[in-house]
């Protein structure tokens, strides 16, 4: 795929099914993700694969979050929240390592994983895989931070769904760039 084509044609996936990328295409997305660029050479980002045989395991960790942010939370609610981790049959989260007090600000450092982030979605959708970024709740919750064996400096930026798309992607309006683009005039 042309590259032109694959930034103009990505979008994200309303459904995924296995199969999901093999470690080959992972990591292809991943030598790509480190290629985002990095202010001050922090690299601050890090990934997390949860493979389908862990699906199951990351949903209770999910559902924990959820019970501990409402206690009353119905059993249907907890078995809904377990159920979003059988999404895609791969999910990548993508954290990042912080160093704050650094001369490179916090903000920045962000931005590099989000930018290797997007870099992931734009190479699974180059290598013909569907591809969805999700957060909520979960990747705000120490908990959950913990859980997946991440650090108190680190903060994840995202669950990335990965596998079969079914199906269109997600109908979102394309505004043309022109809407949020202007020219200064001094």
């Amino acid at each position: 795929m042309d590259a032109l084509e694959c930034l103009l044609t990505r979008d994200s996936a309303g459904r995924l099914t296995a199969p999901g990328p093999d470690r080959a295409a992972l990591e292809t997305m991943l030598q790509a993700a480190v290629r985002a660029p990095d202010h001050g050479r922090l690299r601050p980002w890090r990934f997390l694969v949860i493979e389908t045989a862990q699906r199951e395991a990351f949903g209770e960790v999910l559902a924990s979050s959820l019970r501990r942010r409402e206690p009353d939370a119905s059993p249907e609610a907890l078995q809904r929240e377990r159920e979003k981790a059988l999404r895609a049959p791969v999910i990548l989260v993508v954290a990042a390592h912080l160093q704050h007090g650094h001369k490179i600000p916090v903000v920045e450092q962000l931005a590099a994983v989000s930018a290797a982030a997007q870099t992931v979605l734009l190479a699974a959708h180059a290598q013909g895989w569907g591809a969805v970024w999700k957060t909520g709740a979960p990747a705000y919750d120490a908990g959950v931070r913990t859980a997946l064996g991440f650090g108190t400096e680190d903060e994840i930026v995202g669950f990335l769904y990965l596998g079969t798309k079914v199906g269109g992607g997600v109908a979102v309006p394309r505004p043309p760039a022109a809407e949020f683009t202007r020219i200064w005039q001094g």
